[in-house]
C-alpha cells in the first residue's frame, strides 16, 4: 500500500474515531439532562457513612432507579464530585436527572421528617409522640427516665421540664436519642438566656426553680395576655409563703391514676406534688415550658393578686382579697349571681 493510501486510510479512522467520540459524547450530555426512569412514584435511599460512590450507584438501582448502575458510577467519576457525596436520607422523584440527582446528594438536600413537640406536654407524652414519629430509630424504646438522663449525658438529673418544646427536623434513619438531645441542649440555651435577665428581688434561686414555675405557668393559661398575670400571683404567694394551690400539679402527682376528674379527696391527699398541701415549688417541673413560660415566671407582670378563676371562656379573673376570689368562684364557677 502506498504511503498516500495508508495516510488516506488512517486520516478515515481517524475521523471515523472523532465522530464517534463525539456522538458518544453527545448521548453522555443527553443522558445527563434526561428524566431517570422510576419503578416507583418516588424512590427513597439512606446512604450510610463511608459507602463508596460504585455502591451508591448500585444502591439507587437496586432502590428504584431503572438505569445501569455503571453509568451512575461513571458520571459520579467523570463529575470529579464521587467522593463529595454526603450520607443521609434522599427520595428523588419522576423528572430527576443523573445531574440533579448527584447534585442532591452533593449538597445534601436531604428528604427530612418532623416531629411536634408541644409546650404543655409531658416527656410521658413526647416519648410517645417519638415513637410514632415516622423513620425515627427507637433508641430510647427500654430505657427509663433515669437511664434516659444518663445516655444523654445528665445523670441523676431529673428529666421532667428539661426538654425545649418546638417542631424539630430529622434525617430518616436517625434516633430519638438524637432529637432529643437538640431540645435538651435547646431548653438549656433558652433557660440560660432567661435566667440572665433575673431580677434581684425575685424569689426563685436557681434555674431549675425558673424551669419549675414556667412549667406551672405553662399548664395554669394558654393565654399570651395573661401569662404574666398568672405568674405574678404564683410569685406574690411564693413571697409570703403561701401554698401555690395549683390544680396543675396535683394532676401531675396522680399520673396515670388521674381519669379526667379531680376530686375533693386528691387536693387532702398529702404527696410531692399537691401544692395544696406543701408550701413552695413541687419537686420538679409538671410540663415542658415554652419560653414565653419561662420569660413570664423570670419577670412577672407587676400585680397584687393572689387569686385567680377560670371564667370559663379561657380567661381568668384576678383578686388581691380572699372575699373578692371567693365572689367570683361563685359567680363563674358556682353560677350564682
Amino acid at each position: 500500500m502506498s504511503k498516500r493510501r495508508l495516510r488516506r486510510s488512517f486520516g478515515t479512522v481517524l475521523i471515523l474515531l472523532l465522530v464517534l467520540a463525539a456522538g458518544t459524547a453527545g448521548w453522555a450530555w443527553r443522558w445527563l439532562e434526561q428524566p431517570l426512569p422510576l419503578r416507583a412514584p418516588a424512590v427513597e435511599l439512606s446512604i450510610e457513612p463511608g459507602t463508596a460512590p460504585r455502591a451508591v450507584a448500585e444502591a439507587w438501582v437496586t432502590a428504584g432507579i431503572d438505569t445501569h448502575p455503571a453509568w451512575l458510577y461513571q458520571w459520579f467519576r467523570w463529575s470529579g464530585d464521587a467522593r463529595r457525596i454526603r450520607a443521609g436520607s434522599y427520595e428523588v422523584e419522576p423528572g430527576i436527572t443523573p445531574r440533579g440527582l448527584l447534585d442532591k446528594m452533593v449538597q445534601g438536600r436531604e428528604t427530612l421528617e418532623t416531629v411536634r413537640l408541644p409546650e404543655g406536654t409531658t416527656l410521658r407524652q413526647w416519648r410517645a409522640a417519638l415513637a410514632n414519629a415516622p423513620h425515627l430509630k427507637p433508641a430510647t424504646a427500654g430505657l427509663d427516665d433515669a437511664a434516659l438522663m444518663a445516655a444523654l449525658g445528665q445523670p441523676g438529673a431529673w428529666a421532667e421540664g428539661r426538654f425545649f418544646p418546638d417542631t424539630y427536623a430529622y434525617s430518616r434513619g436517625v434516633s430519638d436519642l438524637t432529637v432529643l438531645k437538640r431540645a435538651l441542649a435547646a431548653m438549656q440555651r433558652q433557660r440560660a438566656r432567661v435566667w440572665a435577665q433575673r431580677p434581684p428581688d425575685s424569689p426563685l434561686k436557681s434555674p431549675d426553680e425558673l424551669l419549675i414555675l414556667a412549667s406551672i405557668v405553662e399548664k395554669e393559661t394558654g393565654r399570651a395576655d395573661e401569662r404574666g398575670l398568672v405568674a405574678g400571683v404564683f410569685v406574690n404567694r411564693l413571697r409570703i409563703g403561701m401554698p401555690l394551690q395549683t390544680d396543675p400539679t396535683v394532676i401531675y402527682g396522680l399520673g396515670e391514676a388521674f381519669d379526667g376528674n379531680l376530686r375533693k379527696r386528691d387536693l387532702l391527699t398529702d404527696g410531692p406534688y399537691n401544692t395544696y398541701q406543701r408550701g413552695g415549688l413541687p419537686p420538679t417541673p409538671i410540663s415542658m415550658p415554652s419560653l414565653a413560660a419561662l420569660q413570664a415566671a423570670m419577670n412577672p407582670a407587676p400585680t397584687k393578686a393572689l387569686y385567680f378563676v377560670a371564667r370559663g371562656d379561657g380567661s381568668s379573673v384576678f383578686s388581691t382579697t380572699l372575699d373578692d376570689h371567693n365572689r367570683a368562684v361563685n359567680k363563674y364557677q358556682r353560677g350564682q349571681p
